[in-house]
């Protein structure tokens, strides 16, 4: 019988990191829309549309966080402390480097301007790079 929960178990997991991932394409796809909609689909002429675009992108956001809080509840204790871990490190690392940017930017020490998009690539890098540590940490 314990065998059977396990295997439920398991099923239930493989089945909220499917849905995860599906809502994470989902958004990525929204975002996308809203981006290069304007430019490449309807023209900037057409407020209407890319406030929709944005309205989907938000309303697809708030369907990938209830997935990855449903994620989150499915995985064991200790892959939630990885995920923890890693989330805490990233949202320091955020806070640490946004605010050091901006204090340096302020300062005029800053030669170039940075793309906005690389913040959250490299938010994305840190995290990555913060749950392979834990998986490593915690074998």
């Amino acid at each position: 019988m314990q065998a059977h929960n396990a295997t439920g178990d398991y099923r239930e997991s493989i089945r909220t990191t499917v849905r995860l991932a599906l809502w994470t394409l989902a958004w990525v796809a929204s975002v996308a829309l809203a981006k290069f909609g304007p430019e490449r689909a309807w023209g900037s002429q057409q407020p209407v549309a890319s406030w929709a675009a944005v309205a989907a992108t938000l309303a697809v956001g708030i369907g990938w966080i209830v997935a990855f809080t449903r994620f989150l509840r499915e995985q064991d204790e200790l892959q939630r402390k990885i995920v923890q871990d890693a989330l805490g490190i990233t949202l320091g690392a955020g806070w640490v480097g946004g605010f050091a940017y901006i204090v340096a930017d302020a300062a005029d020490l800053v030669a170039y301007d940075v793309n906005i998009a690389a913040f959250p690539v490299s938010l994305g890098v840190v995290y990555l790079l913060a749950i392979a540590v834990g998986k490593i940490r915690y074998r």
